[in-house]
């Protein structure tokens, strides 16, 4: 079975359903596979600061501020670590530290600092003296005061956030755990109310929802088509609601491309919408049958393979030209995009 942009759009008007069935043939969920992103901790990295805390520590016999802050200079990922046993995001253990030191530390400025360790884990962090050095401290101090105190009294609806194996009954718990371990049951008990690899997905998600954008822009960049790549609520002149993509340029709109990456059918719902709208605009003014520019939805995600009318939507705005992240190597070839080739090895000529 042919892909619809392989065909003309009479052949998929004839039978729509063959050629949601094959759009749907080659949609994948995308969320077994993450790009790693900058910033990424790999074990062994995570471990030498874990390890370097529990040697300042003597095992987490003794858990002082002075002994932590020594160790995050010495080690900065030791900071990471200590995140991690807390369980708190960069933003919330900024508040935490706010609370009870009395120490400032914006959001932004805790994201950073968490980025900075990350990304460049063998820089040293500034020391005494610097803003930065004082809401170090800040951040090592409450995390001492809670490990100490473990699981406050909570009302019985509650559930604490320190209320985990490793830190309910305070330091005991910690040493008990690095001692002997947590069971399996208890490790899928606390991934389950946190979700694996949360904390990375929130960190990429960027990444992740760009995925299909670079791979079109990979594709026009090869082929030395010049394009225009617009940014998140970005404003076009002709478009009350601009395209992801526009050829050559958006005073001259030739081809337009919708890009979207979603596991969510809601989400893939409200971009046909947009490529429904699209397709309208493009004919506004126009002889019948003779589109002002052509319109192209490219998609990834299980979303879009859920609802069968959606998808049959999608055909018909797009006269049959939908592509999947599988097949878009094929985005030039079947559309007018091949117009606008040039090969240029120096990339497009125009970018947004």
């Amino acid at each position: 079975m042919p892909f619809p942009f392989e065909v003309g759009f009479d052949a998929v008007q004839s039978d729509l359903d063959a050629y949601v069935d094959a759009v749907f043939s080659c949609l994948e969920s995308e969320f077994l596979v993450m790009p790693k992103g900058e910033g990424f901790v790999e074990f062994p990295l995570f471990e030498s600061g874990y390890e370097a805390l529990k040697r300042a520590t003597g095992s987490f016999r003794e858990v002082t501020p002075d002994s932590l802050v020594s160790v995050v200079y010495e080690v900065p990922i030791a900071l990471i670590v200590l995140r991690s046993m807390l369980g708190f995001s960069p933003p919330e253990w900024a508040d935490y530290a706010n609370r009870h030191t009395g120490v400032e530390i914006p959001q932004k400025a805790a994201r950073d600092l968490d980025r900075r360790v990350r990304v460049d884990p063998q820089t040293a962090l500034p020391r005494k003296g610097s803003v930065t050095a004082r809401r170090i401290h800040a951040l090592v101090t409450s995390a001492c005061d809670a490990l100490e105190a473990g699981v406050p009294e909570s009302p019985v609806e509650t559930i604490h956030r320190l209320d985990k194996a490793d830190t309910r009954a305070g330091l005991v718990s910690v040493r008990s755990s690095a001692k002997l371990g947590v069971p399996y049951s208890v490790l899928l008990y606390e991934r389950f109310l946190g979700r694996p690899f949360a904390s990375h997905r929130d960190s990429i998600s960027e990444l992740i929802g760009n995925i299909v954008e670079n791979a079109i822009e990979a594709v026009l960049c090869r082929e030395g088509i010049s394009y225009r790549r617009t940014g998140r609520a970005e404003r076009l002149e002709g478009f009350d609601q601009a395209p992801d993509f526009v050829v050559p340029n958006e005073f001259n709109p030739q081809v337009v491309i919708e890009a979207k990456l979603t596991e969510d059918d809601g989400t893939a719902r409200d971009k046909v919408t947009r490529v429904q709208h699209l397709a309208s605009l493009s004919m506004q003014g126009q002889p019948a049958g003779q589109p002002r520019f052509e319109v192209v939805a490219c998609i990834a995600g299980r979303g879009f393979g859920v609802r069968r009318e959606d998808m049959k939507k999608l055909l018909l705005a797009t006269r049959g030209k939908v592509f999947a992240l599988q097949n878009i190597g094929q985005l030039v070839e079947h559309t007018r995009l091949a117009a606008f080739r040039s090969h240029s090895p120096e990339g497009p000529k125009h970018r947004g």
